[in-house]
């Protein structure tokens, strides 16, 4: 009898939603660095707050901010799913078993790294979102939120370390995202190109603004 099972029931199913959840944060990171960079504009986090408090209050952010939360959660589940499924079913125990020789660093560490940026997302959300959605008595500015946090050097050091390991993270998922979707053997060069903005440009561009507060105020 032929099996019917669902693609998404498939290994190549999970990747591919795995891989379009990615990118599809990969989109949320390039407008969240847009508005964080409006730290820089030296009016006392007057633009910075504008635009926060304005998108805080429209139902759209707040209905897209859902879609955010079930992109992150379908990119766990399936995720981990597909570490899962390659664990069970890697052969153990043969010489020919030689990791180091048949994938990358960054493919066998995925899912420590992925864990790392995890954590940093729970610590962030605790630090940025909570205070602004449920804020208490005697409520702070959006601007004064992240300055308070941005002068601490420990937590800086955290959040930046936290950025490596994004960065990290991101240079084997977005290739692996195309990888899966067949396109990168033949637009390697581009695809290629094109993750660079992602792994290292643009985690230098949050990397930017613990150091500006730390140094600057």
């Amino acid at each position: 009898m032929q099996n019917t099972r669902p693609l998404y029931g498939y290994s190549v199913g999970h990747k591919l939603i795995v891989g379009f959840t990615g990118l599809f944060l990969c989109a949320f990171l390039v407008v969240h660095l847009g508005l964080n960079l409006m730290l820089f504009k030296g009016d006392g986090g007057l633009a910075f707050d504008t635009s926060a408090e304005s998108m805080d209050s429209s139902w759209l952010i707040h209905g897209l901010e859902v879609v955010l939360a079930a992109g992150f959660l379908f990119h766990i589940i399936y995720a981990l799913r597909v570490w899962i499924r390659d664990q069970t079913t890697r052969p153990e125990g043969y010489e020919q078993n030689r990791p180091s020789q048949n994938s990358a660093l960054s493919s066998r560490t995925m899912f420590w790294s992925a864990s790392m940026v995890f954590i940093f997302l729970v610590v962030h959300i605790k630090d940025f979102w909570v205070p602004t959605r449920f804020p208490g008595p005697g409520k702070i500015s959006y601007f004064e939120i992240v300055t308070t946090a941005f002068r601490s050097p420990v937590y800086d050091a955290f959040y930046l370390v936290a950025l490596a390991l994004l960065g990290y993270h991101l240079r084997h998922g977005f290739q692996s995202a195309f990888q899966t979707f067949g396109l990168r053997p033949r637009w390697r060069s581009t695809i290629d190109a094109l993750a660079v903005v992602f792994w290292l440009l643009i985690p230098l561009g949050f990397a930017s603004l613990p150091l500006y507060f730390l140094f600057t105020r």
